[in-house]
């Protein structure tokens, strides 16, 4: 397949004159917003359905069992156009979430056509982050990628703070699947945007082809021998187990265990929304002053424990701040984990590493998930967030080693 060159009408602008840049951030929004709508309403359903929390597991694992199948997501990335990718999978997902909602709304949802959805919705999901991600440094120019990222990483805080306590409201005054088409409206929304931006897709000379399969290789190679890539995705490995046992049991911990109401459950995702914005806030003035690896222990050591603190209290109020905290976190490690990916990588291969890197590091999300179902119903969700957090606290130590492997890849040294 010919290598592409990509003519954008305001592409390579300086950021706050690039228009593409601005339609491409705007659909984020929107669909961003949506989606925490949607982490909402599908355990209401499933709980509804089912009130087991097994089959919560079940689900989740539907959702993220995706993940396996990253390296044809990012070799679709860096073969086809990424636009066009981003098209197709809005549209698909928007399809998707509105035959969902509109089939619980008359009451004929099943429990098996949940799974399929959220299976297939997942599979779009990754090949959309996959080729947004490597779409991105054709839009804007390489000094404002980490700007970028940043505000993207902004929006996305931005929608979690407003969008769960609206959803929860919708939800508790109306039905879940309201909250399934309030999505699919959004993925609307952003397909409109991305059908906004100008452009061309010119070859401009023709490469040997490769099989899927070599391309893949390609990609695990050149994530293995950068290390600071490798080590990042290492100990983000340990720290997704941990944060999938926590997510996949917390709108069921706090609806049945906690017995909070939808409303309250939204509150609080809101809340933790509010600590996203702040830490994100924060990342800026922080790297400044401490190297990414350090800021990433930080970051995840105080992630592992606000979890931990977690699954040991059921007071709202500490709740809230926990759940802030923890995102906060999260919210700081982003951005420095996006650029480092970025920095070290040419852009040629930026949609196998973006996907080799989040196989590595989700690939164990799908059997988290199953098991925290499993745990949940033998040992309870309290023992499945603590154990979590065990994860969440081991892969921080692992952010210890980067700051030695750094040092063997100076700034002049890096792939660009």
């Amino acid at each position: 397949m010919g290598e592409r060159a990509y003519v954008i009408g305001e592409a390579k602008l300086e950021l706050k004159k690039n228009r593409n840049i601005l339609k491409l951030l705007s659909g984020n929004f929107i669909s961003f917003f949506g989606d925490q709508i949607y982490m909402i309403a599908v355990p209401l359903i499933v709980l509804a359905l089912s009130g087991s929390p097994l089959m919560m597991g079940f689900a989740a694992a539907a959702e993220r069992l995706p993940i396996l199948f990253q390296p044809a997501a990012g070799i679709l990335a860096d073969r086809m156009d990424r636009r066009r990718l981003l098209l197709i999978c809005d549209a698909v997902r928007c399809l998707l979430t509105g035959i969902l909602g509109t089939l619980h709304l008359i009451g004929a949802l099943e429990i098996w056509h949940l799974f399929f959805s959220v299976f297939v919705i997942g599979i779009f999901s990754q090949v959309y982050q996959t080729a947004q991600f490597a779409y991105i440094p054709k839009l804007v120019r390489k000094i404002d990628l980490q700007a970028v990222n940043s505000i993207n990483s902004a929006i996305l805080n931005t929608s979690v703070l407003m969008a769960p306590a609206i959803g929860g409201l919708v939800i508790s005054l109306y039905n879940p699947g309201i909250g399934l088409l309030i999505n699919s409206v959004s993925f609307f929304i952003a397909y409109l945007f991305i059908l906004l931006i100008p452009i061309k897709s010119i070859p401009i000379s023709q490469k040997v082809k490769h099989s899927f399969l070599n391309d893949a290789v390609e990609g695990f190679q050149f994530v293995i021998k950068t290390k600071p890539i490798f080590y990042t995705n290492m100990a983000l490995l340990l720290s997704v187990v941990g944060t999938t046992l926590f997510v996949t049991m917390l709108i069921f911990h706090l609806k049945d265990i906690i017995g909070l109401s939808e409303w309250e459950i939204g509150l609080l995702l809101s809340f933790s929304g509010a600590g996203v914005v702040a830490g994100a806030m924060a990342a800026g003035l922080f790297k400044k002053r401490i190297l990414n690896r350090k800021l990433l222990f930080l970051s995840s050591f105080i992630g592992g424990c606000s979890i931990f603190l977690f699954g040991l209290t059921e007071q709202f109020f500490l709740l809230l701040i926990l759940n802030a905290v923890g995102t906060a976190a999260a919210a700081v490690m982003n951005p420095c984990i996006a650029g480092i990916r970025q920095d070290f990588t040419p852009d040629h291969l930026l949609g196998r590493v973006q996907a080799t890197s989040r196989l590595m590091t989700w690939a164990l999300m799908p059997l988290a998930a199953f098991m925290a179902g499993f745990l949940a119903e033998r040992a309870g969700t309290h023992a499945v967030i603590i154990l979590g957090s065990f994860f969440s606290l081991a892969g921080s130590v692992v952010y210890l080693k980067l700051e030695k492997e750094n040092s063997k890849f100076p700034k002049k040294k890096r792939m660009v």
